[in-house]
């Protein structure tokens, strides 16, 4: 098969998206090592990462204005250079209140890739279901090594260098995307960024029924990956009594799980619908929840991880249906403005699920999440019961 221009946008697409989660997910296997050395609570920690979060939210929307003004490429390379600066900052930090800034500024770099990356993979690919699920799995594959190359480090040099492989890997992909892709076309290279700033337009797309439907399917899939990505290996290691290394093993394995089953959700919601594939995605996650308070038993419990990352693979079916929903010109700046909209208020995940273990038990906290996907399979199958297509 011949290698064609379009498959490396999307390889060096996808590992530029591998940078941006590495950044972010670097820091939940050492959590404990964090609030150990500069004396704060899960809680505040996850305060920090949903500082992350609501950064790497706010920034979706202008990433589509600066793509649509200077072009995708360069808002991509800026993101890759921006997470590996910034992440070079928790490295160094030498109170909490830096490592808190160093972080939010992470995400915000981190947030600059996602909705340009998906954008410049509209303009290339028609099967843009299996194009997403694709690039997507550079977030699980990310997920799949940094835990236990951070376990290692961690127990190895300390937690402040394991934090530094993020900006390591960072410089070779910068490099690659640099040399190998080429400058993209602004979508509106003359016009003034404040003209694309009106709200009105951008609420009206936000107000379509379909639009904010989906926008509340979204809200609930990702405020449960923030709990999960954040606090995962740290509940393996305080509930399940799992050692770090065993907690960062699993915590690997579901991200292994993520980015193969991932490319097949992408796939499903070509072929069979994106709320098909959205429903078996939340089905999972409910069950993959429910084992892992309810048993002690590792096969359970590796099933329950195998549940999980197939849960989380949500994103291959949702974002395609913001897609099927807008309009060419919308894909930029439009989509941004979902993705800000509806991260904002994800982004809450982290320090809701930190804060209910921390007061009431880890039971509680993943019951928590439990319900928020009740609802949103609930909600699902309203809309196919009753015929509503939102």
């Amino acid at each position: 098969m011949n290698w064609s221009y379009r498959n490396t946008v999307l390889s060096l697409c996808t590992v530029a998206f591998f940078v941006t989660m590495a950044g972010r997910l670097a820091i939940s296997p050492v959590v404990p090592d964090i609030t150990a050395e500069l004396g704060v609570s899960n809680a505040v920690v996850g305060t920090a990462l949903t500082g992350m979060w609501l950064a790497y939210a706010l920034t979706q929307f202008p990433s589509g204005l600066l793509a649509d003004r200077y072009g995708e490429r360069l808002v991509i390379l800026v993101s890759v250079g921006g997470t590996g600066v910034f992440g070079l900052c928790l490295v160094v930090a030498p109170h909490f209140a830096i490592f808190f800034v160093g972080t939010v500024l992470l995400g915000a770099a981190a947030g600059l890739h996602y909705s340009v990356a998906t954008t410049l993979l509209t303009r290339t690919y028609t099967d843009l279901g299996t194009a997403v699920g694709i690039h997507n799995s550079g977030a699980p594959a990310a997920g799949l090594v940094t835990p236990v190359v951070v376990t290692w480090i961690a127990a190895t040099y300390g937690w402040r260098l394991a934090l530094g492989l993020t900006t390591v890997i960072s410089i070779p992909v910068f490099v690659l995307f640099f040399r190998y892709i080429r400058p993209t076309e602004p979508r509106y290279p003359n016009q003034r960024i404040r003209e694309k700033l009106k709200l009105v337009p951008l609420l009206e797309i936000l107000s379509r029924p379909t639009i904010s439907f989906t926008v509340l399917v979204a809200i609930i899939c990702d405020f449960t990956w923030q709990g999960i990505a954040s606090f995962l290996p740290t509940f393996l290691i305080q509930y399940q009594d799992y050692s770090p290394t065993v907690a960062g093993t699993l915590f690997a394995a579901y991200f292994l799980v993520q980015g193969v089953l991932q490319i097949g959700v992408g796939s499903l919601s070509d072929r069979y619908g994106r709320d098909s594939a959205t429903a078996l995605c939340l089905l999972s996650g409910i069950a993959a929840l429910g084992l892992l308070v309810a048993t002690t038993r590792f096969a359970l419990i590796a099933l329950s991880i195998v549940l999980l990352g197939l849960s989380m693979g949500w994103g291959a079916a949702v974002m395609p249906r913001f897609m099927d929903h807008l309009s060419g010109d919308e894909r930029g700046v439009g989509f941004g403005f979902i993705r800000t909209v509806y991260m904002i208020v994800a982004s809450t995940g982290s320090v809701v699920t930190g804060l209910v273990a921390d007061r009431y038990g880890w039971a509680i906290s993943f019951a928590v999440l439990i319900a928020l996907l009740g609802v949103g399979l609930g909600l699902l199958a309203l809309n196919s019961l009753f015929g509503l297509d939102l």
